[in-house]
């Protein structure tokens, strides 16, 4: 094997986290090189003037010194990239035949809340593997090599339950993950677990006790620690109320419009308030759910015998109040087919996250535009999805197995391309 040049952040003796990331060397462009972080050393970069130290710790050397030593033209780290090198930081250089055995995957309490971006690591940083990580971290998107078909690529769903609609017993094997995120704590716990050997991550948007309001929910955290945890796919479940006579309360609806009439939601991780995500992000929204993961959809509800819309437009109002008839009325005009509460910012957000998203939405009432039909209450509501939650639950347990076992790769790759784009468009 050729022997690589190993970049050790931090001291030695300290304890390190494995990652990839991009480098140039003698002008050939996307060499990897393995890089070990040290926890202390993760912190965004406003200077690449770096030193470094020998592995024996001797004399200091400058970046045109590493160069030199190195045998490497043009050696850099990108000005920016989350866990680069902070100014002065000392760093060491191995040159070993064999790469240094990483410790298990794990994540202190006192690691700098932006230092872990998954938005950031299609292509600035990418999460290496392990026996440890592969389970747990960061989504396995596809590489090149993984588009071509050399792989398969791993799917994690993410199940975001709405209300009435978060029953935890649809997972095997459930265990509880208390998460923080740059944005915040989620909704509640994540449970891990598992539909038929696919790995799956359930959250209530609402929280398990039902006590978020739907402007309060940090849709932004929720997204954020589903992609975190190395969702592939998030599927969800909401309730809506009907805005056409076909659709009728009990029937599902898979959604692939929106409209927006929210009005104090953050609808974006690049907000400008967050160091590890800098810039501003126009992410296309022309469509916004996932095709193939909606035709999954459509197709099992099918074989279900499920009574199924394959496809609807939703509008989202910010409430909690429900509309007027006016607003019912004005939303028939606007070609609106369903209307509820949480659909807007949560698919923004996970097509800024590079997440095939689709939504299966539970209509329970016609809202209050259909005269000599009872007006929409929460009572009303929650009796219609107790009756049938077990429509949404089967769904989601048939279609899960069949997501499970197909070849995402292509869908992944490209997803994960429109996010580089992005990002490099502001870096």
């Amino acid at each position: 094997m050729r022997p690589r040049t190993q970049l050790i952040l931090g001291r030695a003796g300290s304890a390190a986290l494995p990652f990839r990331v991009f480098v140039k060397v003698n002008g050939a462009k996307n060499t990897k090189h393995r890089v070990w972080h040290n926890t202390s050393a993760l912190k965004l970069v406003s200077d690449m003037n770096i030193l470094v130290t020998t592995r024996a710790g001797k004399e200091p050397e400058n970046r045109e010194g590493l160069q030199k030593r190195a045998g490497c033209g043009n050696l850099f780290l990108r000005r920016g990239v989350v866990g680069a090198i902070p100014r002065n930081q000392p760093i060491q250089i191995w040159e070993e035949e064999e790469e240094p055995e990483p410790g298990p995957w794990t994540r202190s309490r006192s690691l700098p809340r932006c230092a872990l971006n998954p938005l950031s690591l299609p292509r600035q940083l990418t999460a290496a593997r392990s026996p440890t990580a592969a389970t747990s971290r960061a989504p396995r998107l596809p590489t090149a090599d993984m588009a071509s078909g050399a792989a398969t690529t791993a799917v994690k769903i993410g199940i975001i339950g709405g209300t009435g609609l978060d029953d935890p017993d649809i997972l095997e094997g459930r265990t509880e993950k208390y998460v923080d995120t740059p944005f915040g704590k989620p909704s509640d716990a994540l449970i891990l677990g598992k539909i038929k050997n696919v790995d799956c991550v359930l959250l209530a948007r609402h929280g398990r006790q039902h006590t978020i309001m739907p402007s309060k929910v940090n849709y932004q955290a929720n997204i954020w620690a589903l992609k975190e945890e190395g969702c592939s796919h998030v599927i969800v479940t909401t309730a809506c109320g009907s805005l056409r006579e076909e659709i009728q309360p009990g029937d599902i609806v898979i959604i692939d419009q929106f409209i927006d009439r929210t009005t104090v939601r953050p609808q974006t991780f690049y907000d400008g308030s967050h160091s590890c995500t800098r810039g501003v992000c126009h992410i296309p929204m022309a469509e916004p759910f996932c095709p193939k993961t909606r035709e999954v959809l459509i197709e099992t509800a099918k074989k279900l015998g499920l009574r199924c819309h394959s496809k609807g437009t939703m509008i989202t109002i910010e409430g909690p109040r429900f509309s007027s008839r006016a607003e019912s009325l004005m939303f028939r005009t606007w070609g609106a087919d369903v209307i509820n509460m949480t659909t807007v910012p949560e698919v923004v957000l996970a097509k800024e996250a590079g997440i095939c998203y689709a939504s299966i939405a539970m209509a329970t009432d016609f809202d209050c535009w259909k005269e000599h039909e009872e007006a929409v209450s929460v009572d009303k509501v929650l009796k219609i999805l107790k009756e049938n939650a077990n429509k949404a639950k089967s769904l989601l347990l048939t279609t899960i197995p069949q997501i499970g076992s197909m070849e995402w790769s292509e869908t992944l790759h490209t997803l994960k391309e429109r996010q580089m784009r992005i990002q490099e468009s502001y870096a």
